[in-house]
């Protein structure tokens, strides 16, 4: 979906069929490297060995979970620098175009979190609560975090999308992306129990980066 609706606005930007496919298959994969990463390295200790050396074993196994979305948005942006770099293109024109799709991403993939019963806030009575059985057979009611934040990428995709048709310069979309997602997620991690930390600090990380 992000990439079929960056298919049909490239012109508006500037980027070519060729180097939009191009920062995909660059992208994808080492933004699933960065999300990695990122998780590792503010759970470290979940991959080491009784020795205390690193478990690289551990490392890659990405199917048994640990994937941040700030380190795939980080490698993805590092892989739009190296592109516009090599191929002569403005940086500004290409985050503005690639951080919608980054949004129609975001909006999906947050459902994720509900197949797999994760990502969720805290125990709540309101009226949106999402009830989870445990293997007792009692029901428990959480801050559906994960639909919280669904909803705010798709209201922040649709208002992008019609403020950048009156974008005045390179990188105003990009940047009201930034404004936008990190407002949200400063207010929807301070209701998640699952929040990586700044180590023994009890900073939320992702607040702090948002």
């Amino acid at each position: 979906l992000a990439l079929w609706f960056c298919m049909t606005q490239k012109e508006k930007y500037g980027i070519t069929e060729d180097d939009l496919l191009d920062a995909v298959l660059w992208g994808v994969p080492l933004s699933v490297v960065g999300a990695r990463v990122y998780y590792i390295i503010f759970y470290l200790d979940l991959f080491k060995k009784s020795d205390g050396s690193f478990d690289w074993g551990s490392a890659v196994a990405i199917w048994d979970g640990g994937l941040a979305i700030y380190g795939a948005v980080i490698a993805a942006i590092l892989v739009g620098v190296v592109l516009c770099k090599k191929r002569g293109l403005k940086l500004g024109a290409l985050t503005d175009l690639v951080v919608m799709g980054f949004l129609i991403g975001q909006t999906v993939g947050r459902w994720g979190n509900f197949m797999n019963r994760e990502a969720h806030g805290a125990v709540t009575d309101t009226f949106l609560k999402m009830g989870l059985q445990d293997a007792s057979g009692v029901v428990t009611y959480y801050h559906p975090t994960f639909l919280y934040e669904s909803v705010w990428n798709l209201i922040g995709f649709i208002g992008l999308h019609f403020f950048s048709k009156k974008r005045k310069f390179d990188g105003e979309v990009f940047l009201a992306y930034v404004a936008w997602y990190g407002l949200g997620r400063v207010w929807i991690e301070g209701l998640r129990t699952d929040s990586l930390y700044l180590f023994s600090t009890g900073i939320r990380v992702s607040q702090l980066v948002a």
